[in-house]
């Protein structure tokens, strides 16, 4: 049942986004997992030589790698793989493939051995800080739930299974612990294979970009519309002013709800007039009680209504059109990149950098260059 199930899901992610970093991680575990149910039964621990286990065993120990690494893509909509990655999975990999082959006898099987009992737990504890970290600020209330499952069950599992190993004289699972481990692994996957189902792929992955609306669009230069790409300063700040005051429409489909109706109107006060973006740490509880509505009303409307998934990118989208409307200004030009930053919200330069130019494509400085270049082309063509 678990290794139909696993197959299931890893079947499923690969039919449904098989490019989202989520989906191949997703398949990755499921797959990793499957080799170690099948590599951890005692009938085959006891027949098969050692040689032949070491595969199995170095895939069984980097699933903790990997469950990390899954946990890290689901929960973070810009997560990308990096060669760290591969790197501490081949690391775990060679470890306990060597561990296996060799065995505890040699001189450095302390060394070596402590450090592959502390794979599961470390990576464990980075799983769950991933699946913590701006729990908050996460929109989609499906996937916040699914956080929480996550933690305890894969920390609990985690732990419990290094105990078991821990007290075995050579580190395998009696029959009844390798029973309880199928277990606890079926419990967990059809309570995520449950939750994707339910939920479907559009809520735990992105199907595409979704459209932002007026003033939350997407800073990158090749979303602008040709007439804002080509207009000067000053036009493309009175662009960017008119649609900020453009409330966003409800979906065509449904009927306006009066008291949606309002709290957009009010959000759409609070952001674009007040600029509450301004204001340095900016949470989800903090926006819900200046607006006087519950957190989770809030929540549903900017995740379902505005189309965003996490709060504070709903939050910097704000902050990025304010310091660019800000460098694109002439008045401005002499005004430091880190004031203007500070300005907009931004607690540092070095996170505003990063956010402008995975948003732009350039850096702050080299935006303003720019628009003082096209100013001045603009100026001499006239």
């Amino acid at each position: 049942m678990l290794l139909a199930l696993l197959a299931l899901l890893a079947a499923v992610l690969a039919r449904d986004r098989p490019r989202l970093p989520a989906a191949r991680a997703g398949m990755a575990i499921c797959l990793g997992l499957c080799v170690q149910v099948v590599g951890s039964t005692p009938m085959l621990e006891a027949r098969l030589p050692v040689a032949w286990q070491a595969p199995l065993v170095a895939v069984a120990v980097g699933n903790a790698v990997l469950f990390w690494v899954f946990v890290q893509a689901l929960f973070d909509d810009d997560f990308v793989f990096r060669p760290v990655h591969a790197l501490a999975w081949g690391v775990v990999a060679v470890l306990s493939g060597f561990n296996c082959i060799v065995g505890p006898l040699h001189a450095v099987a302390p060394v070596t051995f402590g450090l592959q009992r502390a794979v599961p737990l470390l990576f464990a504890v980075l799983a769950a800080v991933a699946a913590a970290a701006q729990w908050r600020a996460d929109l989609v209330e499906g996937r916040r739930r699914l956080r929480a499952f996550i933690v305890v069950t894969g920390v609990a599992y985690t732990l419990v299974m290094l105990v078991a190993r821990l007290a075995s004289p050579r580190g395998r699972l009696s029959a009844t612990m390798a029973s309880i481990d199928v277990v606890m692994l079926l419990f967990m996957m059809a309570v995520v294979a449950a939750r994707l189902l339910h939920l479907g792929t559009s809520e735990l992955f992105p199907l595409q970009a979704l459209p932002r609306p007026a003033g939350d669009a997407s800073l990158r230069r090749d979303a602008m519309p040709p007439s804002v790409e080509a207009a000067g300063p000053a036009e493309t700040a009175a662009a960017a002013e008119a649609g900020l005051r453009r409330l966003p429409e409800p979906p065509a489909h449904q009927t306006p709800d009066p008291a949606e109706e309002r709290l957009a109107a009010a959000l759409h006060r609070l952001m674009h007039q007040e600029r509450a973006y301004r204001t340095e740490d900016l949470t989800v509880a903090a926006l819900a009680a200046r607006l006087a509505v519950p957190e989770y009303r809030l929540r549903r409307h900017i995740n379902q209504r505005l189309g965003h998934r996490n709060f504070n990118a709903y939050v910097n989208a704000f902050r990025l059109d304010d310091a660019r409307a800000a460098l694109a200004d002439p008045a401005q030009r002499e005004m430091p990149v880190l004031t203007i930053a500070l300005e907009a919200g931004f607690q540092s330069i070095g996170p505003f950098n990063r956010a402008f130019k995975a948003a732009t494509g350039v850096t702050p400085t080299e935006f303003r260059r720019e628009i003082a270049a096209k100013m001045t082309e603009k100026l001499a063509d006239s």
